[in-house]
């Protein structure tokens, strides 16, 4: 199967609203665009996973969609106005990104480091939270189950616990849309479960936007409600998971034979071996 033919035989995108859209998207580090010509809506409330095989482009369409990286082509548009047309601030108040490694603030607390989530709410000459600040700090705590740890440095908490607290940062911008590149990495499964677990409780709870990059399948098809798989820069099956994890297109795009079956928590990947070539 070629990757024309997989294009050919993907569904066009549903004529939802869009929150968050990137149009024939090129982009990566150097002259040589790792993305390529990439259409992807994001729908509001939904949570939409990126998959894919090593080096496939995963993690730097997620930088494009939420501005860290500069397109090479295309735009991204938030709220239907290009991205690259507002100012960090602006975006900041609608869009909050958790990346891969979190670099850990020396000597702050967990409530200070929360509170650096409402900067971009705040005037340039405001040195102290207002009520309304004070408030969604504490609910971002709150939310995370950090409240006993709120006054606990950042560097003496777990994995697990200090990932939930940058999660709170997050929150604390009170963003429509939540991005995560790979949030479950240096996570034991009982971490990553609790945090998956919490994410999708924000998403159906508040109708929080969920975009994630996630490795390992079988927690992709567990949580998302449509995945994108991409394979050398190009996106090539767009849907549900039921549609995306094929067995036809894992070996196209992992080059792994597998079947899929479902189970009482959605549908699971069984891999058998490496696809003959």
């Amino acid at each position: 199967m070629t990757l024309s033919q997989a294009l050919q035989v993907q569904p066009p995108e549903s004529s939802w609203s869009s929150l968050l859209e990137g149009e024939h998207l090129f982009g990566g580090y150097t002259k040589r665009s790792v993305v390529q010509d990439v259409n992807l809506t994001v729908h509001p409330g939904e949570w939409l996973t990126i998959v894919g095989g090593n080096g496939s482009g995963k993690s730097t369409l997620l930088r494009l969609l939420s501005r860290i990286l500069k397109p090479q082509r295309g735009v991204v548009r938030l709220d239907g106005k290009a991205i690259q047309r507002r100012s960090p601030q602006e975006i900041a108040r609608s869009l909050a990104v958790l990346p891969q490694q979190s670099r850990i603030p020396m000597g702050l607390t967990v409530r200070q480091l929360v509170g650096l989530g409402r900067a971009p709410h705040q005037r340039w000459w405001q040195w102290e939270y207002s009520e309304a600040d004070q408030a969604q700090i504490h609910q971002a705590l709150a939310q995370t189950q950090l409240l006993p740890f709120a006054d606990r440095p950042v560097a003496q908490l777990s994995g697990g616990e200090r990932q939930r607290a940058f999660l709170a940062l997050a929150l604390a911008q009170k963003p429509k849309i939540l991005i995560l590149d790979e949030p479950t990495t240096f996570l034991d499964i009982h971490y990553q479960l609790e945090l998956l677990d919490l994410l999708k409780q924000l998403n159906r709870q508040q109708n929080l936007t969920i975009v994630t990059v996630l490795h390992e399948l079988n927690l992709a098809t567990r949580y998302s409600d449509r995945l994108a798989m991409i394979k050398d820069g190009k996106l090539f099956a767009l849907g549900t998971p039921a549609a995306v994890i094929t067995p036809e297109n894992l070996r196209f795009g992992f080059g792994v034979e597998a079947v899929t079956m479902p189970t009482p928590v959605g549908l699971q990947v069984c891999v058998l071996g490496p696809a003959s070539v």
